[in-house]
Parts: C-alpha cells; structure tokens; sequence
C-alpha cells in the first residue's frame, strides 16, 4: 500500500503489524500523511513511540532509516561525512602514480576527492534521496537527547526538505519523506520546531487497549493470563516507582513469562521475572516480600469487579 485514505484505513495499516493505537492517534497520523507534515510524538519511554514509525513503514511499504538522537550529535553525522581513509588512499595513489602532478592533475584529483563517490550518506541525506518505492519514512529518535543547535538545523531540513553540501550543492528530496520524531520529554524541544509539526501525546493505554496490544503482540499468552499481566502492570504504575514501566515491558514480561510456561501469575513467579518490568533496582527492591502480593491482589480484584 502506498498511502492510507482514511483514518480507518491507518488503523488497519497499523495493525496489519501488530501495532493497536486509538482514533486519536490514528488522527493525526493519517493528516500527517495527508498533509506532508512531520509527526511529532512525545510521551513516557516505553509506550510504542518508536514502533508506530516501524509499523507505518512496513504497513505501506516504505524504507525505514532511523537517526538516534544523542547529546553532541551535529549536523555532519546526521546528514554526512567525507571517507577521509579512502580519500587519503586516492592521494597516496595520484602521487605514486604522478597522476596529482601540475595544476590540472591537483584540480582533477580534488574534484575526484569530494565527489559522489567518496560521500557517506547519514540518515537525512539518506531521505531526500529517491526511493522507487516511495519516499522512505524517517525516524527521529528521542530528540530531547540533542542539544538546541541540533533542533535549529532540523528546522532548515524539515521545512524545505533539503540539505546543503558545499563541495556539492543543495541536494532536495524529490518526495517529502514521511517524518516521525520521538522525545521521552526529559527536556523540553523548542517551539519552533514543534510549530512545524503535527503533535501527540501518546499515552499509557487504558486496560482494554493494552489487552488488545497484549494480544497483537504475545497472542499465545491465554486471554486470563494476558488481563492479569496488565492489570497487575497498569496498578504498578499507581505506585510510587522510579521508572514506570511502559507498554514495551508489559509485552517482554509476557513474552518471559511463555518461556517459562507461566499459566498464571503468583507472588514468586513475579519476584523472580521483575527484571522484565522494572529497571531499578530500588523499584525491583520496594516490591520484593509482600509487596508483590499486595498488588497482584489489587489487580486481582479490579478484574473481578470489572
């Protein structure tokens, strides 16, 4: 499929891939796509930011590149760089060869040295490049991890989708790529940026959704086993913790506890496989003894009552 029609039509892209989201998400994905206009997600680390852009592109079709975002990332490793050990090799060659000898050999040979042959594309040069099966999606990961001169060369790439190289000019994308940016918020991105974007919140799934993700993603888990998992995750994330987990720990915790043939959840089976939902050990500490069994009860009883 090459572009969704309707918002419907994105929901059943999405979960043709495992990937269950509610209208609203679904909303402003498809305007994303109607619109050419950059997604911005932002949300809890572990609630299926990064896995929409995965699931969109395999849904459609479409090459995924990622760019992870990190603190010191520049523009040079986000858009390109010259193969300086090959350019070195090259030099070395010319002058053993005597092929760098006069003013026209030394103009050759740098004209040789910077061009397509010695580029490495990063990932948004990557992306304003053709792709004959439609522009790629691409994936701005955890952006809150950059610095602010990052977020002000993005607004150049992202409004006009083009990149300039000196030695070999602006370089447009024929097709807007189908942008998705991601930030955990552990700092706040600029509105300059977001301004270019269309913004969502993804939040944590409420019980019913998060079945249904439990479901797409570990079917063989059993219907009870699948709601105790998320019942008792969704009341973790009542509790005072460090690190609440998301919905990517509800799934791996699943996915354990198959491995170990669990059929049902019980206080030592959740002492010993903690490790899969949280990621401290302060927060694997305050639910050691009779913690663990306060609160599968408390799961327990709200799937009774439901």
């Amino acid at each position: 499929m090459q572009q969704a029609q309707s918002i419907d039509q994105v929901q059943q892209v999405l979960s043709s891939q495992g990937y269950v989201c509610g209208r609203a998400l679904a909303t402003v994905v498809f305007l994303s796509l109607k619109l050419g206009r950059p997604l911005f997600l932002e949300g809890e680390a572990g609630t299926g930011k990064t896995e929409i852009a995965k699931a969109l592109a395999a849904g459609l079709g479409r090459r995924l590149i990622r760019l992870q975002c990190y603190e010191g990332l520049d523009a040079a490793s986000a858009v390109y760089e010259w193969n300086f050990a090959a350019q070195m090799v090259a030099i070395r060659t010319a002058e053993v060869s005597g092929e760098a000898a006069g003013s026209a050999g030394r103009v050759a040979l740098q004209n040789e040295l910077f061009s397509a042959d010695y580029l490495i594309e990063r990932p948004l040069l990557q992306a304003m490049r053709p792709d004959e099966r439609g522009a790629p999606v691409l994936l701005i990961d955890e952006l809150d991890r950059t610095d602010e001169p990052f977020e002000a060369f993005l607004l150049e790439a992202l409004s006009d989708f083009q990149v300039t190289i000196p030695e070999l000019g602006t370089i447009r994308a024929p097709e807007p790529p189908i942008v998705v940016l991601t930030s955990n918020r552990t700092r706040e991105v600029h509105d300059a940026l977001k301004r270019r974007c269309l913004y969502h919140w993804v939040d944590y799934p409420d019980f019913s959704r998060e079945v249904e993700i439990l479901n797409a993603r570990a079917p063989e888990a059993s219907q009870q086993l699948s709601r105790e998992i998320v019942a008792f995750v969704q009341a973790l994330r009542t509790e005072d913790l460090f690190k609440k987990p998301g919905v990517a720990e509800t799934i791996d915790w699943a996915n354990c506890l198959l491995a170990l043939d669990v059929i049902a959840l019980s206080p030592e089976v959740i002492a010993d496989t903690l490790g899969a939902i949280l990621k401290y050990q302060d927060d694997i500490a305050r639910l050691q003894g009779s913690e663990a069994k306060r609160i599968l009860d408390q799961a327990r009883a709200s799937l009774d009552a439901a």
